[in-house]
């Protein structure tokens, strides 16, 4: 039983690696669509800001899918790795066709199917899930209207200014845009990880109590603390993800959505990165991937509504559609089939 939670454990590590691998298109695709970064330098920017966030917010997301999503009392070990394996499946699926979907809805989409095949819909805390469903379409409408408000503010701002100095400043001021949505990015999606870790622990602390050694640090009593060990790992594995980047998904944010500049690159990453910052700070799990798609339409749709293409975007939308139903069925089909296989 040790060593199953511990091997569970490495897998939540595992799919934080491909929420990195997957999302660093939200970090870099506006960053490298307008040409400001090389790809390679842009990874390893947005891998450091990724990393970065550890030291500089807190722990509220965390503590709201640990313990504020899911009855505690239904969890089991197995409940946690087939939620994990469907997120996995669901973002490989994603990534492979190039849509960037939410790894943070599969993530939870995952929990809440493997939860209800183990014990219905009781096991749903709704209260928990309020402020995520919400923000499931409220984060792409504030990232839309941020992206736009901000886009139109620098047009009235400089516009006696000449567009070969606005571009010159916008190269500059792009890099620390990028940096503050790769900290905003890293801040709201490791926590998630993070919160899964714990809830297994919880859900284990019978299996750790007592254990002397390095073994000690598994043991969890409750949900409000999280581990430095839990933090520092989730940190380092999205941190990783991002630095091996995930170009079929980049090419979609940074060219296909709309062509942007340094200036709307800036708004956009800017927008986003509000929005998500704010949405951490009140300890709400939200998807970076809507919130910076939407900060992307509404800096492309200041020049024209023609600018954003609106076919793009529509399949983007049905894969945030499918994200949380999908990623439950292949962990619902999952849960299942460890119960028959495997009895810790």
């Amino acid at each position: 039983m040790v060593t199953y939670v511990i091997a569970i454990v490495l897998v939540a590590f595992v799919f934080d690696f491909i929420n990195g691998f997957h999302d660093s298109a939200n970090s870099i695709a506006t960053v490298v669509g307008t040409r400001v970064l090389s790809p390679l330098t842009a990874v390893v920017w947005a891998a450091f800001f990724n990393f970065v966030a550890a030291f500089t917010v807190g722990t509220a997301v965390a503590k709201t899918v640990g313990k504020g999503m899911i009855e505690v009392s239904v969890v089991t070990p197995n409940v946690i790795l087939a939620g994990l394996l469907g997120a996995i499946v669901w973002n490989l699926i994603t990534w492979w066709y190039g849509l960037p979907s939410s790894s943070s809805h599969a993530l939870l989409g995952g929990y809440a199917g493997a939860a209800v095949a183990k014990a219905g819909f009781a096991a749903i805390i709704l209260a928990g899930w309020t402020k995520t469903i919400i923000f499931i379409f409220l984060s792409p409408i504030i990232g839309m209207a941020a992206g736009f408000l901000l886009m139109t503010a620098i047009y009235w701002i400089f516009r006696r200014a000449s567009p070969r100095r606005v571009d010159t400043l916008f190269r500059r001021l792009q890099l620390f845009s990028a940096a503050l949505f790769s900290l905003s990015h890293g801040a709201n999606d490791a926590q998630k990880t993070m919160g899964i870790i714990v809830g297994l622990l919880v859900a284990s602390q019978g299996v750790f109590a007592g254990q002397t050694g390095w073994m000690s640090a598994f043991y969890v009593p409750n949900g409000d603390t999280i581990p430095l060990w839990v933090e520092m790992g989730a940190y380092t594995a999205i941190a990783l993800g991002t630095l091996f980047g995930g170009w079929r998904i980049v090419h979609t944010m940074g060219s296909r959505i709309t062509k942007l500049r340094p200036v709307g690159g800036c708004a956009a990453e800017t927008a986003g990165a509000f929005a998500i910052l704010l949405a951490t700070r009140f300890g709400i799990p939200v998807s970076t991937t809507h919130t910076i798609t939407g900060a992307i339409m509404g800096v492309g749709s200041t020049t024209r509504l023609s600018a954003v293409r609106w076919g793009v975007a529509g399949r983007i939308v049905w894969a945030w559609i499918m994200t949380i139903p999908a990623a439950s069925a292949i962990s619902a089909l999952c849960l299942w089939l460890l119960e028959a296989a495997v009895k810790p």
